[in-house]
């Protein structure tokens, strides 16, 4: 269904607020808001298609730079993330989204999540996300990895319905097999698509402008009505894995 033009234009207000405070696209992790990629991919969806079907043989090979050192979920798994004392049980999906899980369990099982805050949740004009997991509590940061020094950054990775396996490295145009439905869980990037790596929100209501466009790769199967009471500066007290930890494969 089309937004009716005044609809569009409160969207439009609303990936405008999320972009400002944003730092520039070279630091990844600062611009991470599920926002502008959705947004320029709306309006040129006619003209990407051609290029995309073109590409997608090449995407889905896994032919990104550092791609088989990132951790894989084969399966699934489940998280427990508590929140002012409250758990939210999310089903984590590696079999459609095995690095976007693998970073995000790999991750949990560091603790890196334990202790930070939910920088930016968006409520009006509708709800729209609750977004955490940046180390420097300010939406500029990602995780670290002491062993290099560097930001670990994952590709983005989106499977399309029925696929055999992910695309790689670009946005789809075709009908994601994991989408944004209210409760999912997906990872914030910049503007460019291989720039995730901690940040992540929840979806607080169901945004299909944003299928295509980013990782989703889980979703809240239970404490939803936790998630609806996220306030900006809430902090995760911890986030546990209670089951699928023997599926997380990783290099180190």
């Amino acid at each position: 269904m089309r937004l009716k033009f005044p609809q569009f234009l409160v969207l439009l207000l609303m990936i405008g607020g999320l972009m400002l405070g944003g730092c520039s696209p070279e630091k990844v992790a600062s611009n991470t808001s599920p926002t502008s990629t959705a947004t320029s991919n709306a309006t040129e969806a006619s003209s990407q298609s051609t290029t995309e079907a073109t590409t997608v043989s090449k995407t889905s090979t896994e032919s990104i730079p550092g791609i088989k050192d990132l951790p894989r979920l084969k399966g699934k798994a489940t998280v427990v993330m508590t929140v002012k004392g409250s758990p939210i049980t999310i089903e984590v999906d590696g079999d459609n989204a095995p690095i976007t899980a693998g970073n995000f369990v790999d991750l949990v099982q560091k603790g890196v999540y334990d202790g930070l805050v939910f920088h930016r949740v968006v409520l009006d004009p509708q709800p729209f996300v609750a977004q955490g997991g940046d180390p420097k509590g300010n939406g500029t940061g990602g995780y670290i990895d002491p062993k290099t020094g560097s930001e670990r950054r994952i590709p983005l990775e989106i499977k399309p319905k029925n696929a055999k396996q992910p695309i790689y490295g670009q946005t789809i145009t075709e009908q994601p097999e994991l989408q944004h439905k209210q409760g999912a869980v997906a990872m914030a990037r910049s503007q460019m698509p291989n720039s995730a790596s901690s940040q992540f929100y929840f979806a607080l209501a169901d945004l299909g402008f944003l299928d295509g466009n980013y990782a989703v790769f889980g979703h809240v199967t239970q404490g939803f009505d936790v998630v609806n009471k996220i306030k900006q500066g809430d902090k995760i007290d911890s986030a546990k894995v209670t089951k699928g930890a023997e599926n997380l494969r990783t290099s180190q």
